[in-house]
């Protein structure tokens, strides 16, 4: 579905030496595959995500989404960060909507759409209410089915749980992936939690240190559907212990320049 190939981006700063956030990158997401990509600080991990996202022109190389080549924004791609983007002044319902608005699309499927969505992410009763009476986790549910109102062909999730406390953080995970098994839309999850990217992930991609390129990816061949007993699995600490090492490589890497 979605094809990096040889994708390079170059920042020229004023005054300073020009800045190499990727290196002709490769990779591939297939079709209703869950992927995650993780990396040391800086890495440009939300850089690549961005240039799907198509917020960011690549200096070279190839991206692909159906064979067709990005440019530019577009409703085929759902995208979530990690700060909360809602619009303030719209209740949680009209959020979901909205993009659906912007497209024309009569009332009725709208309400259709977002009650499915908002029982799918378990805010029902609160329909009616504004961001600023939900706390920080009701706040993701609510910009998740926003992001899948629009039924992209792929979501973009930029470490969309990093601002949650792990309770939260864990409840968030157990979510996302069963509105996943349900929907199985194609996923590009970006994080630095290294048990967050195994408990979701079909393929762990782990990048090195600026300039980013694909250190290795790890197929995740753990049963799904997976729950909270699956982090302490046999099978789950022995990924662990790879990505780790890989990690901790390219951090020492990063940390001497």
């Amino acid at each position: 579905m979605l094809v990096v190939r040889d994708v390079s981006v170059r920042f020229e700063l004023k005054a300073k030496e020009p800045v190499i956030a990727l290196d002709r990158i490769s990779l591939d997401v297939e079709d209703n595959q869950f992927s995650v990509i993780v990396g040391p600080s800086g890495c440009g991990k939300s850089t690549l995500l961005r240039l799907v996202a198509g917020l960011l022109e690549q200096t070279g190389g190839t991206l692909l989404l159906d064979d067709q080549p990005i440019r530019g924004p577009s409703a085929d791609r759902g995208m979530v960060f990690q700060s909360y983007t809602l619009f303030p002044w719209l209740t949680v319902k009209r959020n979901i909507q909205f993009g659906l608005g912007l497209k024309g699309m009569a009332r009725p499927e709208r309400e259709r759409i977002s009650a499915d969505l908002i029982s799918a992410v378990g805010l029902d009763g609160f329909e009616e209410s504004y961001p600023e009476h939900l706390s920080g986790g009701m706040r993701q549910r609510a910009a998740l089915a926003r992001a899948l109102a629009n039924d992209p062909k792929i979501l973009l999730m930029d470490e969309p749980f990093g601002a949650l406390d792990s309770q939260t953080r864990q409840l968030m995970q157990e979510l996302l992936l069963q509105i996943w098994e349900r929907d199985h839309k194609t996923v590009l999850f970006i994080t630095h939690d290294i048990d967050e990217a195994i408990f979701l992930a079909d393929i762990v991609h782990i990048m090195t240190a600026r300039p980013g390129r694909i250190k290795r990816s790890i197929a995740i061949d753990i049963a799904r559907p997976r729950t909270i007993e699956t982090l302490t699995s046999e099978a789950f600490m022995a990924y662990k212990r790879d990505v780790l090492a890989l990690m901790h490589e390219e951090a020492v890497r990063a940390d001497r320049g």
